[in-house]
């Protein structure tokens, strides 16, 4: 935008300001007295409207069209108004000026719409039959506490417009006097500012560009300004070396805390916010721009972290604790006080660490441990219970002692394939990648068809049958074998947890963008509060069930990293009763 001399940017802006205040103080007063009008003859067709309902009450009851028709031509007459009355399915009954059966219905109305729920609706528009602006104001028509239709009132608007623009003409003619004397003042005012300033400004864009060759001389008979000059000269000298300085420091800072991956925040005596790092930002969520210079309490909304600066503060020692930010961020603070020259506590420096990922690997591990430990010590603890058995004197009673033994056998095939999974977790965990994972285009189709020979046995024991639904030619970049295990496991819960004389059905599915293998059942079904934890490691819905039929609580969590190591995910949808719905998503690419 081209520069413009200091005369013609405060002259139109003093212009600018008056016409401004004219036109709105104009404006305001026609919205205002607009307003005035409407509002009383929006009464005045109110109180008609009550009368026509109490007289087309009395007249009639059971809204005859006939006779309220011929009222309304009455009552229209009378009152030098448009009398509409309206049934409620938008009918026209009668109506002042048109005949009932010429007029459209009248449902889509404004004002019909809420006196028919009760109240009152008022609109304004042009009517097509009186071709002319109107004012409409409608009424319920209420008999025995029921609403039986609508009364309708209406009166033409454009005496109002005329009187509007009567008075527009008067304002705007003396707001364009006002106007012309406020221009002379405004360029007189204009150019006794603007000679000596504009110098200055010359003078200042020179120094911008490091231009300044001498000091700054002004010729003026307004003392500020003389002493502005002054001032002026020795302020460009100080702050030339001062604003060297600040720069580099300024950058050296920035760029130290920009490269932190801790987040700093540093907060005054009176807890306002002095600065904040973007990693700060990002831990807690706001937005760093808009953030300084407020007080901490408006930006921060976690109590425990207010709390912590708070306590650094007041204290002189530094200070440090965990803070959980919402339920799945948790963060290790630190706190320093910062000290004047004095040993005055001037503010604080809070750091900040993200440790939710340590945290989280913590209670996998005490989760892992926990559950391990559990599902390990109920058949040691059988075994161990029955050896001592044997060993006490069972051994004699070679009945027992064989039931005992294929008890034992039984926890022991249980250990062991616990084991064989917890391996096969470890396995799949360090290859999570899939890097150590061989990947190789293969026909979808072969695959469950050998997994639902695998299972044909024990659906057979069940006397449950297996259904495969799936597109001869469709191919996956996946590991046969993993993959196989994975819909084997599936199957196999499909299988224990649905009653007998039932079916499972295997069902592909493709999109643009993955391949889709649902295992779907009419089981029992897994209520909704326990979906989002299905996948983990021995998490059972039902543990005496569960256990009842010999599962090591693995099958699911395998199905899971199974997935992930083919860089896919699984899903489940279930309803208690009606079954469940197993998904393993596998990217086409």
């Amino acid at each position: 935008m081209a520069k413009k001399r200091i005369l013609w940017q405060l002259f139109p802006t003093y212009l600018l300001i008056t016409f401004t205040a004219i036109f709105t103080v104009g404006w305001y007063a026609l919205d205002s007295l607009r307003d005035f009008y409407y509002d009383r003859t929006a009464e005045d067709l109110k109180t008609r409207a009550w009368l026509v309902e109490h007289d087309v009450l009395k007249t009639s009851p059971s809204l005859d069209s006939k006779l309220l028709n011929k009222l309304s031509r009455e009552l229209g007459g009378k009152t030098n108004s448009r009398i509409t009355i309206i049934d409620p399915s938008g009918h026209v009954l009668g109506d002042s000026h048109e005949d009932p059966s010429r007029m459209n219905n009248h449902s889509d109305r404004p004002e019909f719409k809420p006196a028919l729920k009760g109240g009152i609706g008022t609109s304004i528009r042009f009517s097509n039959t009186l071709e002319e602006r109107m004012m409409y104001l409608a009424v319920p028509l209420i008999y025995e506490g029921k609403i039986k239709g609508v009364v309708r009132t209406s009166i033409p608007i454009t005496f109002i417009d005329h009187a509007l623009r009567s008075v527009e003409i008067k304002i705007a003619s003396v707001g364009l006097i006002v106007g012309l004397l406020a221009a002379g003042i405004s360029l007189m005012v204009s150019r006794r500012i603007s000679r000596p300033l504009e110098k200055m400004k010359s003078v200042a864009e020179s120094i911008s560009r490091g231009e300044r060759n001498e000091e700054l001389s002004i010729q003026s008979d307004s003392i500020e300004i003389c002493a502005l000059a002054d001032a002026f000269n020795q302020m460009v000298s100080q702050l030339d070396k001062r604003i060297r300085t600040i720069t580099v420091q300024r950058n050296e800072r920035e760029a130290v805390l920009s490269s932190m991956v801790e987040g700093v925040l540093a907060v005054d005596a009176q807890e306002l916010l002095l600065s904040m790092n973007h990693a700060a930002a990002r831990l807690i969520g706001v937005d760093p721009g808009q953030a300084e210079g407020r007080p901490i309490q408006e930006v921060i909304r976690n109590p425990a972290l207010l709390k912590f600066v708070s306590h650094t503060l007041k204290g002189r020692k530094n200070a440090e604790t965990d803070l959980a930010i919402g339920n799945e961020k948790y963060l290790q603070a630190h706190g320093a006080v910062l000290q004047d020259s004095q040993g005055q506590a001037v503010g604080a420096v809070i750091v900040l660490n993200d440790i939710t990922r340590i945290r989280r690997l913590e209670t996998i591990r005490r989760d892992f441990v926990a559950n391990v430990s559990h599902e390990l010590k109920t058949p040691i603890t059988l075994v161990k219970g029955f050896v001592e058995t044997l060993l006490q004197g069972a051994l004699g009673n070679r009945d027992e002692a064989e039931r005992f033994l294929k008890i034992i056998e039984k926890q022991i095939n249980r250990l062991d394939a616990i084991i064989e999974d917890l391996l096969s977790l470890s396995r799949l965990e360090q290859n999570s990648d899939g890097s150590e994972i061989i990947l190789g285009k293969t026909r979808v189709k072969d695959i469950l068809e050998s997994v639902i020979q695998d299972c044909e046995l024990k659906a057979s024991d069940k006397n449950s049958t297996l259904h495969l639904n799936c597109e001869e030619d469709l191919w996956a970049q996946v590991n046969p074998a993993l993959l196989s295990q994975a819909v084997i496991n599936l199957v196999d819960n499909a299988l224990k947890y649905s009653e007998p004389n039932n079916r499972v059905e295997i069902e592909v599915s493709k999109n643009t963008s993955e391949v889709v293998i649902g295992v779907q059942d009419w089981g029992c079904g897994i209520d909704s509060n326990h979906l989002p934890r299905l996948f983990e490691r021995f998490y059972r819905v039902d543990e005496a069930r569960s256990r009842k039929f010999g599962g090591t609580g693995l099958g699911l969590a395998i199905v899971k990293h199974i997935a992930q190591a083919h860089r896919g995910q699984v899903s489940v949808d279930s309803t208690p009763g009606k079954g469940s719905r197993f998904s393993i998503h596998l990217p086409i690419a």
